[in-house]
């Protein structure tokens, strides 16, 4: 156990230097919100962010499992798709990682990114990271981008906070339940699910791009979603057909990102 968790450390550290080090190539800083009960890895830029509104880009659920029955010593995700979708968008951007990951913490545990993944104290956990950057920044308000799981938890922090001014996700996972059920998954207990707050997320604007070839995420949740809500304010979603969970994000976001959303009646 103790080679394990050496090893886990190291590695950690590793992948914590390797963000830095794409961090720094795009003129952008690594830094640790210091988060309760979880600090938190954010990217952002060398500049001053003067903005009123800042994009916030919410890592994916990283590398969760080791095996399907193992969980993982260490959630940091292998790649680093979502910080360079951050780091390259012209619009200064904050790039924010999940509980565990990129950094320990003494209530770091396997089920805060497997069974308990979108609980309340992770959501806590970001939007004290949000308070801190709105602190630092000045800004009204936050455009979230969700990757995969980051997905979901870009939903719960819409329905509770009144400072998120839209949201788009990526591949997201927008109806964990549905989605467990689909993997035929142990359900996540002890996890919040956007559809619990379907009330509040109808006035939300939102966009949700899913890929035709994810078979991690298929296309046909977020149609679920998108029917659980009803008659939502402003929502817009296509499914690009060539898209898989991990692959074509990065072109497919660089023709999307700066496109506004159109919202009707």
């Amino acid at each position: 156990m103790a080679l394990l968790i050496s090893a886990m450390l190291v590695g950690c550290q590793s992948s914590h230097n390797l963000l830095g080090e794409l961090a720094a190539q795009h003129h952008y800083q690594l830094e640790i919100i210091s988060s309760h009960p979880f600090p938190l890895a954010v990217g952002t830029p060398q500049k001053p962010i003067t903005r009123s509104r800042v994009r916030i880009y919410i890592e994916g659920d990283g590398h969760a499992w080791a095996t399907r029955s193992r969980p993982s010593l260490d959630p940091t995700p292998r790649n680093r798709l979502v910080a360079q979708l951050a780091f390259e968008d012209p619009t200064p951007s904050i790039y924010l990682a999940r509980p565990c990951q990129y950094v320990k913490a003494a209530g770091c545990r396997p089920q805060l990114w497997t069974s308990e993944r979108f609980s309340k104290e992770v959501v806590s956990s970001l939007g004290q990271a949000l308070d801190r950057i709105k602190a630092r920044y000045g800004n009204r308000d936050f455009e979230l981008i969700g990757y995969s799981g980051g997905g979901a938890l870009a939903l719960l922090l819409a329905a509770q906070r009144d400072d998120i001014a839209q949201v788009q996700t990526l591949a997201g996972n927008l109806t964990p339940r549905r989605w467990a059920a689909l993997q035929q998954l142990s359900p996540l207990s002890g996890s919040l699910d956007p559809e619990d707050f379907l009330n509040q997320l109808r006035h939300i604007p939102q966009r949700h791009l899913a890929g035709g070839q994810d078979k991690v995420v298929p296309a046909t949740l977020m149609q679920e979603y998108i029917d659980s809500l009803g008659k939502p304010a402003c929502l817009e979603s296509e499914i690009l057909a060539d898209l898989s969970h991990g692959e074509g994000w990065r072109q497919a976001w660089g023709e999307y990102r700066e496109r506004v959303l159109h919202c009707g009646e």
